[in-house]
């Protein structure tokens, strides 16, 4: 076996008693939803704090129950079903956005994979379970959550939830991809797909320094994922409504938005498990203090870690825009999936050198040598491009544009131009004319004067 390797060793899961699996599965829901109260006070908090706000200030010392408040205030609301919506679905759909987001912390690691804590005298890993696939588990449930949102759209019986359903969809599946090639560099490079290992392949160096493209690309695609500000396009309140939980009411929506904060905490603890050394001391404490990752120690860096991702999805929708929907095609598409590629190939051509015992000085001259000629043969393909165009005929005059053809209104096509619309007047005129200038009189068979001023002498 090749000494970069993972050696995956799970035997130390699936020997708990069943009393010790429920204790462990209700920490994890636990976790999940005082992270996600925890999430919501802050986000509240540090968005008025951006804006200049007080933000909530009254539920509780210093606010901190207001997400406590909200949630029992919205269990308490009418539950409305619309006339025109398919129940079944409509009823289900909240349900099946909701459990797939509480599925994915299951296999995250909070500490060793070693027997290194003790409940009630039972000796046991700090993770529920582990999976030799775990990381396609995750991916497998994340896309699982995906479909609550679009049968919530589907089953409103309403055009609004349908288009934000149909967007939610798509970027499902253009963000998708690139998180995939991102994932699959993290296994080329630590040679397994389990948490646990992938953790332990972390002891010197986060993959933060050694995979940074991929953590870069991680980072977007989970934004986009989860439907978080800039990319909050299933539920643009500005011209969706409310996208496809605009038909929803009381406990349905709460089970919305529940599982939008839950994914936000899941992604959280996969970005710290795959790039941020999982629940690893960051470097100046673990060098001088041994034991800062044994005991319970490994939770407390795991929950700093959770929260700083937290904090980046808050300050992102706090300071960015939300972007229009074809420029988010156009970033899925047309920017993460090639470069997600590119960056997989290269990661991949790595490890196999890496694999054949060549050192890093003879994989750095055969990498750059690489970028070199795929930048020379760019610079020529440019070359002959712009030969090509100036060779070309100049192209006739654009056929005339008729904005009303056919009765109605119509966008121009490309190489088509608007005709030009009529200049107002300047405002001086304007105010001539409201005033009794000379463009009031229409005929000389009008008793008025023809000028403004020889009225007023008169």
């Amino acid at each position: 076996m090749s000494p970069y390797l993972a050696a995956e060793d799970l035997s130390m899961f699936g020997r708990d008693p069943w009393w010790l699996i429920v204790v462990k599965a209700v920490f994890c829901f636990a976790f999940l939803m005082v992270t996600v109260l925890i999430a919501i006070v802050m986000e509240r908090k540090v968005v008025a704090w951006m804006q200049l706000r007080i933000g909530p200030n009254r539920h509780g010392p210093w606010g901190l129950l207001q997400s406590l408040a909200d949630g029992i205030k919205l269990m308490l609301k009418e539950d409305v079903v619309v006339k025109r919506a398919d129940k079944a679905v409509y009823v289900l759909a909240p349900i099946v956005a909701a459990i797939p987001a509480f599925m994915a912390i299951a296999v995250i690691p909070f500490g060793p994979s070693g027997n290194e804590i003790s409940i009630f005298g039972q000796r046991t890993t700090m993770q529920l379970t582990d999976l030799p696939i775990a990381m396609l588990y995750i991916l497998a449930v994340a896309s699982v959550g995906i479909y609550g949102i679009v049968l919530a759209g589907w089953s409103s019986g309403s055009t609004y939830p349908l288009l934000g359903g149909l967007r939610s969809c798509a970027q499902m599946i253009s963000y998708e991809i690139a998180m995939g090639a991102a994932f699959a560099s993290v296994f080329l490079y630590s040679g397994s797909m389990s948490t646990s290992a992938i953790v332990e392949q972390q002891a010197d160096r986060w993959y933060i320094l050694l995979l940074p493209v991929s953590f870069l690309l991680y980072i977007v695609t989970m934004v986009g994922e989860t439907n978080r500000a800039p990319f909050d396009m299933p539920e643009s309140e500005g011209d969706l409504v409310g996208g496809f939980n605009t038909e929803y009411s009381s406990i349905k929506f709460a089970m919305f938005m529940l599982a939008e904060y839950v994914n936000m905490v899941t992604v959280s603890a996969v970005t710290t498990t795959l790039f941020l050394g999982g629940w690893r001391a960051p470097w100046p404490v673990s060098t001088f203090w041994e034991g800062a990752n044994h005991g319970w120690w490994p939770l407390l860096w795991f929950v700093v870690k959770v929260q700083l991702l937290l904090f980046f999805f808050v300050w992102l929708r706090g300071t960015l825009p939300r972007v229009r929907y074809d420029q988010l095609m156009k970033l899925g598409w047309k920017v993460l999936i090639p470069v997600s590629l590119v960056w997989l190939m290269l990661v991949a051509t790595i490890r196999a050198l890496r694999n054949e015992n060549y050192d890093f000085a003879d994989i750095a001259l055969y990498v750059c040598a690489g970028v070199l000629a795929v930048l020379l043969l760019s610079f020529v393909a440019d070359l002959y491009r712009d030969k090509a165009k100036r060779a070309e005929p100049p192209a006739g005059e654009p056929a005339a544009f008729d904005p009303m053809a056919g009765g109605f209104p119509v966008p121009p096509l490309p190489g088509q131009e608007l005709p030009p619309v009529p200049r107002r007047r300047p405002r001086r005129e304007r105010e001539l004319i409201v005033s009794g200038g000379p463009d009031t009189h229409s005929d000389g068979s009008v008793g008025g004067s023809t000028d403004g001023k020889e009225a007023s002498d008169g």
